[in-house]
C-alpha cells in the first residue's frame, strides 16, 4: 500500500479562481431567485473565507486530507450551536441560493475528466457505450414508472 502524496495547492490560483466563481455565483444568486445583492455579497465572502480557510488547512496540516474534506470541517465547525459568531455566519448565508453554487461545481465536475479515464472509455470502445445506453434507459424507465406510481396514488 502506497502512501497518499499531498497535491499541491497554490493559494493565489485558488483565491483568483474562486473570486471570480464567486462573482459569477453572486450575478446568478441576484437574477435567478431575486436575492438582494448587498446580502448575497456578504453571503458570499462568508462563504470565500470558509473555503480559503479549508484550503489553507489542506495545504498545510502535517497530515492529509483532501481540501473537500477540510472545507467541510470549516463550514461544520463554524456553524455548530454555541460557537461565536455562529448565528451571524448562518444569517449571512441563508441569503445564497445554493443551488445556485451547484451549477458551477457540476460543470468544473463535467469537464474535469482525467487523462486516465479518456484512456479507459477509448479501450472499452462499444461495450462502454452499449453499457451507458442500458444504464440512461433503465434510469429514465425507473424514473418514469416511479413517477407514474406516485401521480397514480395522488389521484385515487
Amino acid at each position: 500500500m502506497s502512501a497518499i502524496t499531498r497535491p499541491h495547492i497554490d493559494m493565489s490560483e485558488h483565491a483568483a479562481v474562486l473570486f471570480v466563481v464567486s462573482i459569477l455565483c453572486l450575478v446568478a444568486n441576484t437574477v435567478g431567485p431575486g436575492n438582494p445583492v448587498v446580502a448575497g455579497l456578504i453571503g458570499m465572502a462568508v462563504l470565500y473565507a470558509i473555503v480559503m480557510a479549508g484550503l489553507a488547512l489542506a495545504k498545510w496540516m502535517p497530515f492529509y486530507l483532501p481540501s473537500v474534506a477540510w472545507i467541510s470541517i470549516v463550514g461544520i465547525v463554524i456553524t455548530l450551536p454555541g460557537m461565536p459568531g455562529q448565528e451571524w455566519i448562518v444569517a449571512q448565508t441563508e441569503a445564497v441560493n445554493f443551488l445556485i453554487l451547484a451549477t458551477p461545481c457540476l460543470a468544473y465536475a463535467g469537464l474535469a475528466i482525467a487523462r486516465n479515464e479518456i484512456e479507459i472509455a477509448k479501450t472499452s470502445g462499444w461495450r462502454i457505450a452499449l453499457v451507458a445506453v442500458f444504464v440512461l434507459a433503465g434510469t429514465y424507465l425507473g424514473s418514469a414508472v416511479i413517477a407514474h406510481l406516485v401521480l397514480s396514488l395522488q389521484g385515487a
